[in-house]
């Protein structure tokens, strides 16, 4: 487990520090914001409102519970439970790393916005028939993961765990989206 931790916390250092630059400085902060996604979000509902009418409240609806299933298992169950310290949070790290954002003093384990993105994503993902468009959802949730990283509030397996965790969600309310609704 020490192993585990060791790679996490060098992986960590490297995205946080190793390949910054001015660019990744600018974005990664914007990309995690909620508010920098709202044009993305009324484009999206535009869309499912055009493609599936009435269907498209339901989407919605689906939407919301996939995030706040995410957000809340995330939130309030496994980060209590584990209580792991955000990066910029520990003391160990505080000299050695980058922290573009308000820390927070909440817990690292696991990345909400990881499973919030990852959940929606996953849950979007068969409502789409186009590759690239499906390929941009999931490139879209892992850009929002990896700024968490490179922003110095997440461990790499606090993203990557985040991630799973939205993406079974995310997963099995598609499955039952389908099923049932359309």
């Amino acid at each position: 487990m020490q192993e585990i931790e060791h790679i996490d916390i060098a992986l960590f250092l490297f995205l946080n520090k190793g390949i910054a630059n001015p660019v990744f400085d600018v974005l990664c902060p914007l990309f995690r914001n909620k508010l920098f996604w709202i044009p993305l979000y009324v484009l999206l509902f535009a869309w499912f409102a055009k493609q599936y009418k009435w269907k498209a409240l339901w989407i919605l609806a689906f939407s919301g519970l996939v995030i706040l299933l995410c957000d809340q298992i995330s939130a309030s169950l496994i980060k209590p439970y584990f209580a792991r310290l955000r990066p910029c949070n520990t003391v160990e790290l505080a000299s050695e790393m980058r922290v573009l954002v308000h820390c927070g003093s909440g817990f690292s384990f696991v990345s909400s916005h990881a499973a919030n993105h990852f959940g929606l994503s996953f849950f979007l993902l068969p409502l789409f028939k186009n590759k690239l468009v499906k390929l941009l959802l999931l490139f879209w949730a892992a850009t929002i993961s990896f700024s968490q990283i490179y922003v110095g509030v997440h461990f790499p397996i606090d993203v990557l765990c985040g991630a799973l965790l939205g993406a079974a969600i995310g997963a099995v309310l598609a499955f039952i989206f389908r099923k049932h609704i359309l």
